[in-house]
């Protein structure tokens, strides 16, 4: 059985399984992709690496995408896209530019970027929100299995700003999606769920069903956001703000929600292993990957 049916058949929770960023960093990449895209595709992959390098640790995470369709690199030089999101609430943004070469990004101060300041990078991207649609079949079959169809749909809908990207986390939860410039994650998503999703997020709102997480919050503050909005019906993107997670010992945190009302929300989170093993990925061993849920949400500041 694939992981990706696995998962379903075991009910197992999306909520609070987005990929850690604040900020994603996408370049446009045709031709196949590896399972590490980064240093396994046409990308050069000295550059590849250097792009990891300098990413890590400063909250900018780096992918490859392509349009749907066919994907053959011909080799030629081309002017590659770049879309620069960051995704946290307070100051969501998108730039865009057209590179000749992707080894110009190595320029870019990475730290600035995580921290939200694009240092005039590009233009300012005003179209719909953009899809991000997993489709790495090197990564996992699921992604391509489920993946591709669905980004195919969306494209051929019309009005949706859709790319393939190489790796969003979670295969077992394909097809994924990510959703710009607010950073939501989704799993398990059909052609029509995701239509309501992009149409809400147009309209800056976020759809709870599905959800994984907004990427701009660690798993602890992706779980307690998505409980005070189920609690509140809040669906407006930039409503809450999620605070650093405070350790209670062991697996267990308090994560404060503001919203932007004043009322503020503790929300205790605890960490397990999901049970009984499943794979995480196609072919890999059985695993029993982390899941958090919350056992409490408590109002302590604002109206009632």
């Amino acid at each position: 059985m694939s992981c990706a049916r696995a998962s379903a058949a075991l009910a197992e929770p999306v909520a609070a399984t987005a990929a850690v960023a604040r900020t994603w960093l996408l370049i446009e990449q045709a031709g196949p992709w590896g399972a590490k895209a980064l240093k396994s595709s046409h990308l050069d992959p000295e550059v590849g690496r250097a792009l990891e390098r300098l990413a890590d640790g400063t909250g900018v995470r780096v992918a490859l995408i392509r349009r749907t369709g066919r994907h053959a690199d011909l080799h030629r030089p081309a002017r590659r896209r770049v879309i620069i999101a960051h995704t946290a609430p307070d100051d969501p943004w998108i730039r865009t530019a057209s590179l000749a070469d992707p080894a110009e990004l190595t320029a870019l101060d990475f730290a600035a970027l995580g921290a939200g300041s694009h240092g005039g990078f590009g233009t300012a991207y005003d179209g719909p929100p953009i899809a991000l649609v997993c489709t790495n079949g090197r990564r996992d079959q699921c992604c391509a299995v489920y993946g591709r169809p669905l980004a195919d749909e969306l494209t051929r809908s019309g009005g949706h700003d859709v790319w393939e990207v190489t790796h969003l986390g979670g295969h077992r939860f394909a097809p994924t999606m990510l959703v710009l410039p607010h950073g939501y994650a989704y799993g398990r998503v059909n052609g029509h769920h995701a239509k309501d999703i992009l149409e809400a997020a147009a309209s800056g709102l976020v759809v709870l069903a599905g959800c994984r997480g907004r990427s701009a919050w660690e798993r602890p503050g992706q779980a307690a956001e998505l409980a005070v909005r189920s609690l509140t019906g809040e669906e407006r993107a930039d409503a809450l703000a999620v605070g650093p997670a405070e350790p209670r010992g062991g697996d267990h945190w308090t994560v404060p929600v503001t919203h932007r009302d004043g009322r503020v929300w503790e929300v205790a989170v605890t960490r397990s292993a999901a049970q009984p093993p499943r794979p995480e990925s196609c072919g890999a061993a059985l695993g029993t990957p982390a899941r958090l849920d919350v056992t409490s949400v408590e109002q302590v500041a604002g109206a009632a």
